[in-house]
């Protein structure tokens, strides 16, 4: 099965919109297959703002309807005391936020953008999708990521080339608490790297000390930025650590 031919079985569909690459995707091609749909963005605390900001770009460039949800995540001390299974935690919470939006809407079919690339060792909220029945139609129909760039790329899609992203609680060991304060610094601190023109990198927590995990073309430029970044940092982090060990 193809795209089109699922977009023909299912005509009408939520979408849990993530501002990604494989969502922004998805979102497209279930416009272009003519199918009623509506994304749906869930704004907690472990999405960063230029996630919701690419998430409004793509779906102005698609003249998509958007809808965005709310949701405390900090509310549950399940998903805050971070355990390993966090992600299945979090995922049914947020996936069941958009399903009761999508129902009270009137789309009994929620899909999002799970591709053939994702493997569910490396995915543990796929449990959550197959418990709340989610369909995750680029994996059904045996899109890769790499084959998902290159379309988006050919559709013209700007996101066609980002990099992957997991969310901010990610950067936090598991077992170590989540907390607003410290998702706040991770936000920020990666918001500074950012701007000084890094890209796909992390800055995890280790204790009370940043950790940032950079490309191996991007160590030299950690490095004569090396006093900016330390004095910038340390308004969250105790201390700064650099990972010679090239992320990726």
């Amino acid at each position: 099965m193809d795209l089109s031919g699922f977009f023909t079985q299912n005509p009408k569909a939520a979408i849990a919109f993530s501002g990604g690459v494989d969502s922004a995707y998805l979102l497209y091609a279930a416009i272009q297959c003519g199918a009623e749909v509506r994304a749906y963005y869930v704004k907690s605390a472990f999405q960063p703002q230029f996630e919701l900001d690419d998430g409004m770009r793509l779906a102005e460039q698609l003249k998509a309807d958007l809808k965005i949800v709310e949701l405390d995540v900090l509310a549950s001390k399940t998903v805050m005391a971070n355990s390993p299974d966090r992600c299945y935690h979090c995922k049914k919470m947020i996936f069941s936020a958009i399903m009761k939006e999508a129902r009270a809407d009137g789309f009994s079919l929620l899909l999002d953008g799970t591709n053939a690339s994702d493997e569910e060792g490396d995915r543990p909220g796929m449990l959550a999708l197959e418990e709340l029945a989610v369909q995750s139609p680029l994996r059904l129909c045996g899109l890769t990521k790499d084959e998902i760039r290159r379309l988006s790329g050919e559709a013209g899609l700007f996101t066609w080339d980002k990099p992957a992203y997991a969310c901010l609680a990610t950067r936090i060991p598991a077992g170590e608490t989540i907390t607003e304060e410290k998702l706040v610094a991770t936000e920020a601190s990666e918001k500074y790297l950012s701007a000084l023109g890094l890209t796909d990198f992390r800055v995890r927590r280790m204790g009370d000390a940043a950790r940032l995990q950079v490309q191996a073309d991007q160590i030299e430029k950690v490095i004569r930025n090396r006093e900016k970044i330390v004095q910038e940092l340390k308004q969250y982090y105790t201390a700064v650590l650099l990972d010679l060990e090239p992320r990726g």
